[in-house]
């Protein structure tokens, strides 16, 4: 009974495989011959099949940019890079998007201490960092071992060296993981997907207008009231804007 559980499991995987690998090379295409609509739909068909990844994203906005709707692209291209912060196709057309926007906001000065921490810890993603933890630790637990079962005593002073750097390397890299999780959990961000949106001083639609955003602009998300969500600027404006006019990072 087992065997045919995890047989029907496996070839469900590989259909699921199939299907995803099938359909990027539909979407790719569409997207060759200029049919982009079609491309964006095809990507789309990936995304909501539970199949993630920053080539995906990548495509999706490259497709949605070809489209002329820069909010969506900025959107896919920011998602891309929150699994794959480190990908400088992603990071080139993102800024490439972010060029085109209407709004120009200069965010307000860090000191460059929380700036500098702020650039380590994201450097990577919560995967990454946790993938270094896991082969910090095994070069703690081999370093250990050596220099508890070798009996050459440079052997035993290399691996007390290497346990010891190891050990303090491991530290600051936990110290970077928790940052890394913790950052995510407190803080998310948006991007506005209509072109032109007048922000509330409080969420209600007969609400005074507070200022005007436009398409691609990035927010930290605050509050979420009903249908509301309240955002942060850089520049430190804040307001509310219906959920239905951003895609949540």
């Amino acid at each position: 009974m087992m065997k045919k559980i995890l047989m029907l499991l496996f070839v469900f995987v590989n259909l699921f495989a199939q299907s995803s690998d099938e359909l990027m090379k539909n979407g790719n295409k569409f997207y060759q011959e200029g049919q982009f609509e079609h491309a964006v739909q095809t990507y789309q068909k990936i995304i909501g099949q539970g199949f993630e990844s920053g080539a995906v994203y990548y495509n999706l906005g490259n497709a949605y940019f070809k489209s002329g709707k820069l909010g969506y692209a900025i959107f896919c291209y920011e998602k891309g890079l929150k699994l794959q912060p480190n990908d400088e196709d992603l990071s080139y057309n993102l800024r490439i998007a972010q060029a085109r926007t209407f709004d120009k906001i200069t965010e307000l000065p860090k000191l460059f201490i929380i700036a500098w921490w702020e650039g380590l810890v994201t450097s990577f993603s919560v995967s990454a960092w946790s993938l270094i933890v896991i082969l910090i630790f095994w070069v703690l637990l081999i370093s250990f071992a050596v220099y508890y079962f070798s009996r050459n005593p440079n052997f035993q002073r290399i691996s007390f060296l290497s346990s010891s750097i190891s050990l303090a390397v491991l530290i600051v890299v936990v110290v970077l993981l928790f940052a890394r999780v913790n950052r995510e959990a407190a803080t998310n961000y948006g991007i506005l997907l209509q072109q032109t949106y007048s922000v509330k001083v409080s969420p209600d639609v007969k609400g005074s207008d507070a200022f005007v955003i436009h398409e691609g602009i990035k927010f930290s998300i605050e509050d979420h009231v009903n249908d509301w969500v309240k955002i942060r600027l850089v520049d430190g404006k804040i307001g509310w804007i219906q959920n239905s006019v951003m895609g949540q990072i």
